[in-house]
């Protein structure tokens, strides 16, 4: 199986050393409008589709990201796993400005998304228990230390609904709960990429300490901006690297990612109802033509 990688980030990323056969194509979803036009490619013969989560010039604010689109139309483009870049804030002092973070896990503080593509009529409950793919996370952190960048092999992101920054009494209440790093953008991203079935990893790139920490400026949009940008040399270069890497790994996956929908439909059959079984058929097509449209 020829495997296609999906990347999601920032515009700063696209400007690679041999990323070759570059087209801009619009692809549709059942969900609406995506953040924007794909960018398909390749790099060293490995076929990866980009995507910028706020649009490019960044005109989209977290909470109005059409998270669902965007993960269908990488699924509808034949991308069968999918990297995350993600700027954060540390709640750490061990996870230092300028370190990257491999995301392991999460806590979800988000309430203004829509965070499933099951809706009234077709329901599905999928394991959220190990979110990310330990399997490219791992080719991640070893590529990255090949290279000698600094980063952290697990990590608890915090995801907050925005667009404001925290308060202090917030960033340490989250500090209390066990996490390590902050950001706006990874729920229900993460969630929605295991219900489309394609195994997902996130790459941390930590740009401040949250408000937390008194010996440190409070988090500001330009002090973000000024790291990310420092940060985004290091960020193609692991690009480079772990594209081949993952692109190699045989698919399914021994996390479950391609296979999540496989015991996670509830709806009975006598009840599905076509119509929103239709809207999610690109989704779910795999486990609707196992099991069957109706009886």
């Amino acid at each position: 199986m020829n495997s296609k990688i999906g990347i999601i980030g920032g515009t700063g990323l696209y400007n690679l050393e041999g990323f070759t056969d570059q087209q801009w194509l619009k692809v549709n979803s059942n969900f609406g409008n995506p953040s924007d036009k794909l960018l398909f490619g390749k790099l060293n013969n490995h076929e990866i589709v980009f995507l910028p989560r706020h649009s490019k010039g960044h005109i989209i604010s977290p909470s109005d990201i059409n998270y669902r689109a965007n993960i269908e139309a990488l699924k509808n483009s034949g991308v069968d796993r999918i990297i995350s870049f993600s700027a954060v804030g540390s709640l750490s002092i061990n996870i230092k400005p300028g370190s990257f973070v491999v995301v392991d896990q999460y806590i979800d503080r988000t309430y203004l998304r829509k965070n499933t593509f099951f809706e009234k009529g077709f329901v599905a409950h999928v394991s959220m228990a190990e979110p990310t793919c330990k399997i490219m996370n791992k080719v991640i952190y070893d590529c990255a230390k090949k290279l000698d960048i600094e980063i952290h092999n697990s990590g608890t992101y915090v995801v907050i609904e925005g667009p404001q920054f925290s308060t202090k009494a917030e960033s340490k209440y989250f500090r209390k709960m066990g996490a390590d790093i902050i950001g706006m953008t990874n729920m229900p991203e993460a969630k929605l990429a295991r219900e489309a079935e394609i195994p997902y990893s996130t790459i941390a790139l930590v740009t401040d300490y949250d408000c937390w920490h008194d010996e440190h400026e409070n988090v500001s949009t330009n002090s973000i901006l000024d790291t990310l940008s420092k940060n985004t040399d290091n960020a193609k270069k692991l690009i480079s690297k772990i594209i081949p890497a993952i692109s190699n790994l045989e698919a399914p996956f021994s996390c479950g990612s391609h296979n999540a929908l496989e015991h996670a439909i509830a709806t009975s059959k006598d009840y599905r109802d076509e119509k929103e079984m239709k809207k999610i058929s690109n989704i779910a097509g795999r486990i609707i033509d196992k099991e069957g449209w109706n009886n």
